[in-house]
């Protein structure tokens, strides 16, 4: 899961698909493409809004992405286009950017739309973006999970 800064979405999403994925072969974790907050704990609403649904991501700490990203991880969940752009030009080779995903497109295949930086959006963008990450991930969970 990659989002800009590793403090709002990514740990968010990180925290929801660890909630739904019961295959022990199945590693969540999240990065940001910038290194503005690294070693840092998600973001204070992303906290409240995962304890509100009963996920704890206090123990998260965010993480630049990095090319050895690629070789660790089979499928890598970008939060919006510039995150999409940002992942994609570390890519060494086409099998490398193939893993490369926008989240939303789980649920709207093929729209590339954006999961919203709820950073300067108060906490209602906080609940807003929980919504439509737990929506992906449930696809994404039913996915792993038949497959693991």
């Amino acid at each position: 899961m990659v989002c800009l800064g590793n403090i709002c979405r990514s740990p968010l999403a990180e925290g929801i698909l660890k909630s739904k994925v019961y295959s022990f072969k199945t590693f969540v974790d999240s990065a940001g493409t910038g290194a503005y907050h690294v070693g840092e704990k998600p973001d204070k609403r992303s906290i409240a809004i995962a304890k509100q649904n009963g996920i704890d991501i206090t123990d998260q700490k965010a993480r630049k992405f990095t090319k050895e990203d690629f070789k660790l991880f089979d499928l890598i969940y970008v939060m919006d286009n510039s995150n999409y752009n940002n992942v994609v030009s570390l890519a060494s080779n086409e099998v490398e950017k193939e893993k490369v995903k926008l989240i939303l497109n789980e649920v709207f295949p093929g729209e590339n739309l954006d999961v919203p930086d709820p950073y300067y959006g108060g906490d209602f963008g906080f609940k807003n973006v929980y919504n439509m990450l737990d929506e992906a991930c449930n696809i994404i969970a039913q996915q792993l999970n038949n497959n693991g």
